[in-house]
């Protein structure tokens, strides 16, 4: 793996210049191969240039929505020879603007121009063998840019494919970001270094997503949970995804209740998938058994190793790991006997009540096995007397809740409060707002924090 992932992108483009590569359903426009690299070679040209030094080998943060637009820009930054850092579009012009800084970005692509950063040094990467910077969710943290190589970026993208059994002739439903670690892994490199096209929803609402797979035969939909949950939900005929083979659940635990329900109504079983932007796709659940059981996220995917260690930490080692040795998440885990690998909270959330410690993640297991729950979130705010609270995904009542919780915990591990709303909000990568499910939790009228909550955020997974 030599080869550039740009140079491993044109020799697709020469394999076979007029197949497609994407459609955009809200226009039906179809990209061929061809016309997609001729779009991105005029955008190269028209930067180079427009820019107040060279670019190359310069970080370029580009912040574009989905779409063959998107690409256009991605595969030009790498044509000028710089380094695209994708940012979210979603968020406001200043954490944009914030980002791209941090990461010593040239300049910020966005809006159809490039906006130069006053106080961003714009320096030459060190690297000749660096390919991009993801920008990472934040979940454990504050967002911060990685460095990926070509190498590491192609392994990621072969090691999804061959786990997954996705190949040339596979067109994927694009319906989460490009930009994030799992649309790079899942939709852009095996775009790049195999060709398999790209069909780019018009919009993520349950009705606009089917459509568009009713018009263009999709094969594989790489999606999150709050998609998935709504699609369920939805009132959508069972003929909506009949040209699906493969659905793929990731960026947050996907309840076995909406597993069951998505293949009951659409035929079509949905398969866990696990990774990290550190490392890239770590596990995948190949037969979709252990997602509708709720038992794992799956068996490591081809090419990764997983070590156990002490107190639940492992570590995960591959070519596309971005780190020399291989990384440890910050998630717990550990190999079940098929094998598997059993997500058991993360290392940081382990809290003490009345004296005694207690990890949020056994709660939030107990609250999941409740019947009718979905989804819980646990959370001890501060202050001089906190009170153990969760929020929990569920139809159900509070008080409900609460009495089918009783068996499954001993009595001072209860939540003194639990908060039930119909879903909890999502983040753009389709991760539960954590951020938001604290507020709500730290507040201390829980009765009139849900309608702020409900009113500030309008609970962001789709309808």
């Amino acid at each position: 793996m030599d080869a550039s992932l740009f140079r491993l992108w044109m020799a697709t483009v020469e394999r076979d210049p007029s197949a497609v590569a994407v459609i955009e359903a809200s226009t039906g426009r179809r990209w061929t191969r061809a016309a997609l690299a001729a779009g991105a070679g005029q955008w190269a040209d028209s930067f180079v240039r427009s820019a107040k030094r060279p670019p190359h080998g310069r970080r370029v943060a580009m912040s574009v929505p989905n779409g063959a637009g998107w690409l256009q820009v991605f595969l030009g930054i790498m044509a000028a020879g710089a380094i695209p850092a994708p940012i979210d579009p979603s968020e406001p012009e200043e954490a944009q603007v914030a980002a791209a800084r941090s990461i010593g970005a040239a300049c910020l692509w966005r809006e159809g121009r490039a906006h130069v950063l006053a106080g961003s040094p714009g320096t030459r990467s060190r690297s000749a063998a660096e390919c991009l910077v993801k920008m990472t969710s934040g979940s454990s943290g504050t967002p911060r840019g990685l460095a990926a190589t070509h190498a590491q970026m192609e392994a990621d993208g072969r090691q999804i494919c061959v786990s997954m059994g996705i190949g040339p002739r596979d067109a994927n439903l694009a319906a989460i970001p490009l930009g994030y670690s799992y649309g790079l892994g899942n939709l852009v490199v095996p775009l790049m270094v195999q060709g398999t096209s790209l069909i780019c929803v018009s919009s993520a609402l349950p009705h606009a997503i089917a459509a568009d797979a009713l018009a263009h035969a999709p094969t594989v939909f790489p999606a999150v949970p709050p998609i998935l949950s709504a699609l369920a939900a939805s009132d959508l005929q069972r003929r909506s995804f009949s040209s699906l083979r493969l659905v793929i659940s990731a960026g947050s635990p996907l309840s076995p209740e909406i597993a069951a329900s998505f293949e009951g109504k659409f035929g079509v079983r949905i398969h866990g998938f696990y990774g990290t932007s550190e490392t890239g796709g770590i596990a995948f659940d190949r037969t979709g058994d252990a997602t509708l059981a709720g038992r794992s996220v799956g068996e490591p995917i081809a090419g990764v190793r997983i070590a156990g260690a002490r107190a639940g930490r492992f570590t995960v080692s591959s070519g596309a790991v971005i780190a020399a040795g291989g990384f440890s998440p910050a998630d717990r885990g550990r190999l079940n006997d098929f094998g598997e690998l059993v997500l058991l909270g993360r290392t940081d959330r382990v809290v003490k009540v009345a004296g005694r410690r207690l990890d949020l993640a056994e709660i939030e297991r107990a609250l999941r096995a409740v019947p009718g729950v979905s989804d819980a979130f646990a959370h001890l705010p501060a202050g001089a007397d906190p009170a153990l609270s969760a929020a929990v995904a569920t139809l159900l009542p509070a008080a409900e809740v609460r009495r089918l919780l009783r068996p499954r915990l001993a009595s001072w591990k209860i939540p003194t409060r639990i908060v039930a709303l119909p879903r909890f909000p999502a983040t753009q990568r389709g991760k539960v707002d954590a951020a938001g499910l604290r507020q709500l939790l730290s507040a201390p009228r829980i009765a009139t924090s849900i309608s702020t909550f409900r009113a500030a955020r309008q609970i962001s997974a789709p309808r």
